[in-house]
């Protein structure tokens, strides 16, 4: 693929990522497709976020409490599970599940939509294709990740705190103390904000993905695959840069 064709798809990813949140300001409003995507994403998506959570938390506090042993400090152990699950790997690692598993599943939904053809009688019968079809993904995808992360980093301080209590024989009431000391506004803005950034660059990089997909079954596995690679991909990117700008935002020292 040669640099034109590079600049001209990033062209289209452009402009179907500023229209697809503007359609929400228009008519018709497709209330009942942004319930199914939410339904999609969250509901779908539980399981392998508490799970995937769960042990997440549960590695973290095992590896920190085996560390801050050796120095004497391993009461706080809470802290630094909860600091780091907050504000860093908690929005990361539950927007890479998700990316997984609902941007492979958007993207492969769309790609059999295009290479079907029913994107195009949408559009003989006069239907936007990225309001009908995009819009409700994106809302979805925005609303559904921060909410999955809040459950998510909920499941994850649970899992440290029975490391802590049962397999390091801490405190249970010092290690909520810690977690309760570090509630403060800079860091659960910090792990709210990131979720709202990744949720929007998946939705739409796995629609555009989905929507350009051509050439058949080959065709509809490059799709899936291109959208979770490039949505990982972003992810990890927009985490530094996210990270980087909130800092300063908060005029947190670095």
């Amino acid at each position: 693929m040669n640099i034109k064709e590079n600049i001209a798809r990033l062209q289209d990813f452009y402009i179907l990522s500023v229209k697809a949140p503007l359609g929400i300001f228009r008519r018709p409003f497709y209330l009942r497709e942004i319930i199914e995507q939410m339904d999609y994403m969250g509901t779908g998506s539980f399981f392998i976020i508490f799970l995937v959570s769960l042990f997440i938390g549960m590695a973290m506090s095992l590896q920190i409490s085996a560390e801050l042993a050796d120095l004497g400090l391993k009461m706080y152990t809470g802290k630094i599970v909860g600091m780091a699950i907050i504000r860093e790997i908690g929005p990361v690692a539950i927007a890479l599940v998700f990316a997984g598993r609902v941007g492979s599943g958007t993207a492969s939904e769309l790609g059999s939509m295009t290479l079907g053809h029913q994107v195009d009688i949408l559009r003989v019968h006069g239907v936007n294709p990225v309001k009908k079809l995009v819009t409700p993904r994106v809302v979805g995808a925005v609303i559904m990740l921060p909410v999955l992360t809040i459950i998510g980093d909920a499941v994850s301080l649970l899992g440290g705190y029975y490391i802590s209590v049962f397999v390091s024989n801490q405190s249970g009431s010092f290690y909520w103390s810690q977690i309760k000391e570090i509630m403060n506004f800079n860091n659960i803005f910090s792990g709210i904000a990131k979720p709202f950034i990744f949720g929007y660059l998946i939705s739409c990089i796995a629609c555009y993905m989905g929507l350009s997909a051509r050439g058949g079954a080959r065709g509809l596995r490059k799709a899936t695959t291109s959208a979770v690679m490039f949505s990982m991909i972003m992810i990890i990117v927009s985490d530094f840069m996210l990270t980087r700008g909130l800092l300063y935002l908060l005029g947190m020292s670095v």
